[in-house]
């Protein structure tokens, strides 16, 4: 019997914890407020991140922008809110893993990383009333130097 309430509990914190990540305010489709927005020379405007459930408790975190040259930038990240480094792959040369850990309903904080190596940090907030996010990054460019951004996104 005891296994049973055991095994029930157990099976009840899972479902509650899934039902508290679909209501995550973090999901969804963001875009960028370049008005409101600052950015540290040569870093990448990312103009759209998605966040979307990929099945098994993992969230897969999709971000399309464009390189100080012009260019088009794509990188695709899939894992789990959990702290551990979980690779991101398409364009994305300044780091090849991210890692992100709930500080709060809805807080995160963001790990770069590149060849196990942390290159970058970074905070995500969402606004009180779920209408848009603040992501602030403080990276280490390619030349070097720390660089420091303020991107500010609207809920699509």
């Amino acid at each position: 019997m005891l296994r049973f309430k055991f095994a029930f509990l157990a099976m009840l914190l899972m479902l509650c914890s899934l039902a508290a990540f679909a209501d995550s305010p973090m999901m969804g489709t963001w875009k960028l407020n370049e008005a409101k927005s600052k950015f540290g020379p040569g870093e990448t405007k990312n103009h759209t991140v998605s966040y979307t459930d990929a099945g098994n408790g993992m969230t897969k975190v999709t971000v399309d922008g464009t390189t100080p040259d012009g260019k088009s930038a794509h990188n695709e990240w899939t894992g789990k809110f959990d702290g551990k480094d979980y690779p991101v792959t398409g364009d994305s040369p300044a780091y090849d893993s991210r890692a992100y850990t709930v500080t709060n309903a809805k807080t995160m904080r963001m790990t770069l990383k590149k060849d196990g190596k942390t290159v970058g940090t970074g905070d995500i907030v969402v606004s009180a009333d779920g209408k848009s996010r603040t992501v602030t990054t403080h990276v280490t460019n390619a030349a070097g130097k720390k660089v420091s951004s303020t991107a500010v996104y609207d809920r699509q």
